[in-house]
């Protein structure tokens, strides 16, 4: 450091760890002293920089101390009368920095070891001045670093939201105090919600009310002053407007493109968009935001919209998520990064500024580079993929690994039974085996066995701890991120064949027509006997000459699970369709280079029986021994408004769909049939698919709704694959303590801890979800990129306002077609008998109409590639987008072409 060029510790205030996180992360930065003052305080104020910081002081390289200066008797203070606790604070750490400096005197070196007090705040630092203490501004500082000029963009520009960084018109309301806030919501003046940002349209809001407010739990946020400067996910406060302001949820898409940053004439004219597109029979309760009462944000991934203006040190970052504002940044390195996909934190936003203020974090590389936008897309949806650390790895067992006689001591030996495990080819997590022979008496015996994951994992210590915030294993498209590091989840808790494996059994005896006629769990050693794939079990059921025992075995499983299937069905349960893909990888390159859609045979029916079975038995042992805290899983039956828009597109096909009970449902889509139109029937089981509600874990003394509405099932749960789910993981703690094969411990008999738990594990697995369909987004942009044009069949699935939404079955892809050209008439949204179509031109579309579309990349706008489709039959007269398009994409096809060759 030029300002202090011999050997020095640092030492931050409070406030400078909380808003410079990222600064001391950096690994050029090193010897820091964390007084236990500090680090109290930001427990209190910020737990997710809380735990950055113990992890940096946990890391030896980095040489970060913690001083526990408040039990130290030369370092230790009372609080002064009428000295508010903040400047006691700010005091002690004051009185820590001079003693440390005094202590480091004494120890006879060659050179003088100093300590530097860095703080931003002005008053504490004039007063440490004052005191003989070296003390600095952290930009002061950073700046100092001669060497390290790229660690100045990731300095927060600190600025409270009411003080103006710089002089400019005031755009918005100011915010109203937290302790009003709090006042105000117990008066009933304001409600307090979260605030939900619109992916479409990035002038409009609405707020999740909580607690069980009489009115509607969604109030709409409409135009920028009444947004104020919340973001998505922020907890809000919201008055309510009167009832001649309420609006109707817009129509319209507005996507924030404007260049200039300031430029509120613009916003001005596109709210008045806004109002002029509001159906009034649609008007909902509609607010402004007051104030904010805790803000959520995180680091955000996207691009630098470089500034026009040249030597330029401010420009706009446009983050991926569409729901996120753009966000204001100082950088040297404009050049470098543009093109790149980069992390920025928000800092705040002053009154007068259009967009928040923020900083640089990392640069995580190339635009569209897969490494990159694997990462990204990972980052984006909160999925925990950093490696395991050595304090998980440490509670794994020691190789070489074997089953020793204390394992035995609450276990059945099942090495003798045929037991084998059917999944897809490639599949090295084996969760399940099977089993199925005749006993002595002319019944059946079956068995599921499952790994018994939580012999290896013990409540509390820090693999646990991983796996349970980690929640689930995350499957994309060539890439597993492991909820258990890959000593257990492919070798000792993977059920593979002719190895000794621990498991956890549920044993049924059946008669020959599927009924339980005893159940029985315990825990046992396995030995598979075949690891097979589903195409390699369905031949040997198929086959004329195989008679082995595992064949047998599988023939039995086959023909119970038919039974267990039509009975299930037969009590409403419900089968419905996802058009699911996979992709077939180059082996070199390993690009996306054919797309099929996944094709399910009997035995993926088969497994599945079993599974479900499982879980059935093990939720109702549970409950019945743990009524107020067992893990539970239900799937609640939709609102009848959810299924308006199947029974209207069934109705236009002169189908009619009962939605009364699960079972009228499966009945009509049963009979739902067309002989003219034999994908009809798959159609209709897509969109029911839709107007379902999400399956969500709870506990059950904490809700009294327990039935599984898809499986038609009073009671379910997740037993059967603890290598991936770790709700299943807890499932097997409480059956264990049920059979006197473990003991419980005080956070699992916690009602309230584990409905924390669910609430973790249902947001989890939520974003695994979106994870996972956004990286089918991705390959399938790959795969498209060196086809230019592709012409499939499609069929409509919605019609909208002015576009078309449409399924590709080929691709299991769905996209929108959109009718907005200039200079040709509006296309025209009719209701025939509440059934709706889309007259364009001369040209009338109905929902589920084959059509043909071509299908290509653009990639006009790098950071939101998307795939562009456009209607080829029926023909549309004049349909200029058309020709453009495919000119274009051929022309992008050409060199494409040459570079093969």
């Amino acid at each position: 450091s030029s300002l202090c060029p011999g050997p020095h510790f640092l030492l931050p205030d409070t406030n400078l760890l909380l808003h410079q996180i990222d600064i001391l992360e950096d690994p050029v930065i090193k010897n820091v002293i964390v007084l236990q003052t500090v680090l109290q305080e930001v427990r209190h104020r910020s737990a997710p920089v809380y735990k950055r910081i113990r992890d940096v002081i946990q890391n030896p390289e980095k040489h970060f101390y913690s001083f526990t200066n408040e039990h130290h008797r030369e370092t230790y203070i009372e609080q002064n009368r009428g000295e508010t606790s903040n400047d006691r604070n700010d005091r002690a750490i004051r009185v820590a920095v001079k003693w440390y400096n005094e202590h480091l005197k004494k120890i006879e070196d060659e050179e003088k070891i100093q300590v530097i007090f860095l703080t931003n705040d002005i008053t504490n630092k004039e007063k440490a001045l004052e005191e003989g203490i070296t003390a600095y501004t952290c930009e002061e500082y950073i700046k100092s670093l001669t060497a390290n000029p790229e660690l100045v963009d990731r300095l927060a520009c600190v600025s409270d939201e009411g003080k103006e960084i710089e002089g400019g018109k005031i755009i918005f309301p100011e915010h109203i105090p937290l302790s009003k806030l709090q006042q105000g919501i117990k008066s009933g003046i304001y409600l307090q919600g979260t605030f939900r940002a619109n992916r479409e349209n990035y002038l409009e809001a609405t707020v999740w009310v909580h607690g069980d407010a009489e009115e509607s739990k969604e109030i709409i946020i409409q135009g920028l002053k009444h947004l104020n400067r919340a973001i998505h996910e922020d907890v809000v406060a919201v008055e309510l407007l009167a009832k001649d302001e309420w609006v109707a949820p817009s129509s319209v898409v507005l996507q924030d493109d404007g260049q200039n940053e300031e430029d509120i004439e613009d916003e001005e004219e596109k709210e008045n968009i806004l109002k002029a597109s509001v159906n009034k029979d649609m008007l909902r309760p509609t607010g402004r935001v007051v104030g904010i009462i805790k803000r959520n944000w995180r680091p955000y991934c996207g691009m630098l919209s470089k500034s026009q203006i040249k030597e330029a040190r401010r420009h706009l970052f446009t983050p991926a998520d569409r729901r996120i504002p753009r966000i204001r940044i100082e950088t040297r390195q404009a050049d470098t990064l543009e093109g790149q996909r980069i992390i920025v934190a928000i800092d705040g936003w002053p009154r007068n500024s259009r967009y928040p203020n923020g900083h640089f974090v990392k640069n995580l590389g190339t635009a569209g580079d897969k490494e990159t936008e694997t990462e990204v897309l990972l980052l984006e949806h909160d999925v925990p993929h950093q490696a395991f650390s050595q304090a998980v790895l440490s509670f794994l067992p020691k190789m070489p690994w074997s089953i020793t006689e204390q394992d035995m001591k609450h276990r059945e030996d099942l090495r003798h039974l045929t037991v084998c495990s059917v999944d897809p080819p490639g599949c090295t997590d084996i969760d399940d085996a099977l089993h199925c022979r005749e006993i002595g008496n002319g019944n059946l015996e079956v068995g599921v066995h499952i790994a018994d994951v939580s012999h290896f994992i013990r409540p509390g210590n820090a693999l646990d701890e991983e796996s349970v915030k980690r929640g689930t294993t995350v499957y994309l498209c060539e890439k597993r991120i492991d909820m258990v590091p890959e000593l257990l989840s492919s070798n000792l808790c993977s059920l593979r064949s002719n190895v000794d494996r621990l498991a956890f059994s549920c044993i049924w005896e059946m008669n020959h027509n599927a009924e339980i006629l005893k159940t029985r769990f315990t825990k046992s050693v396995i030995n598979s006997k075949a690891s097979l794939t589903y195409a390699e079990a369905q031949m040997r059921i198929d086959s004329a000459t195989m008679n082995d025992d595992i064949t047998t075995s599988l023939r039995g499983l086959n023909k119970l699970a038919k039974i267990l299937k039509r009975k299930r069905i037969d009590n409403g349960a419900l089968t419905l369709a996802s058009p699911e893909v996979r992709f077939h990888m180059d082996s070199e390159t390993h690009d996306p280079i054919d797309l099929q859609t996944k094709e399910l045979k009997e035995t993926n029916s088969m497994v599945e029986e079993f599974m479900l079975l499982a879980n059935i038995s093990v939720a109702q042992k549970i409950y019945d021994e743990f009524p107020e805290f067992a893990l539970l899983r239900k799937h609640p039956a939709p609102p009848p408004s959810n299924y308006d828009i199947l029974v209207k597109a069934a109705k236009s096909k002169n189908l009619e769909i009962r939605t009364d009970s699960a079972k009228a449902l499966a009945e009509s889509l049963d009979k739902a049939e067309s002989p003219t139109f034999p994908y009809l029937n798959t159609l209709l089981r897509i969109l029911t698919t839709r107007c379902m509600m999400q399956a969500v874990y709870f506990c059950s003394g904490m809700d009294n709704d327990f039935h599984h509405y898809g499986l038609a099932s009073p009671i379910y749960t997740h037993f059967t694959s603890p290598i991936r789910r770790y709700a299943d993981i807890i499932v097997h703690r409480l059956l264990a303590a049920a059979i006197g094969a473990d003991r419980t411990y005080p956070e699992l008999t916690d009602k309230h801890k584990l409905a924390d738990m669910c609430k973790n594990l249902n947001y989890r697995h939520k974003m695994a979800q979106y994870a996972q369909r956004a990286s089918v987004a991705f390959h399938t942009q790959l795969f498209f990129k060196t086809k230019g044009v592709v012409n499939e069949d499609a069929y409509i699935l919605f019609v909208r306002k002015n576009a078309i939404v449409v399924l590709i079955p080929k691709y299991g892809l769905e996209g929108t077609v959109f009718f907005e050209e200039k200079d040709k008439p509006t296309p025209k949204l009719e209701y025939n008998n509440e059934v709706p179509s889309l007259t364009v031109e001369d040209t009338t579309l109905h929902v589920f109409d084959k059509v043909k579309v071509n299908i290509m990349l653009d990639d006009s706008n790098i950071q939101h590639q998307k795939m562009r489709m456009v209607l080829v039959e029926p023909k549309i007269l004049g349909n200029d987008t058309l020709a453009s398009l495919s000119a274009e994409a051929r022309s992008k096809e050409e060199p494409e072409k040459k570079k093969k060759k």
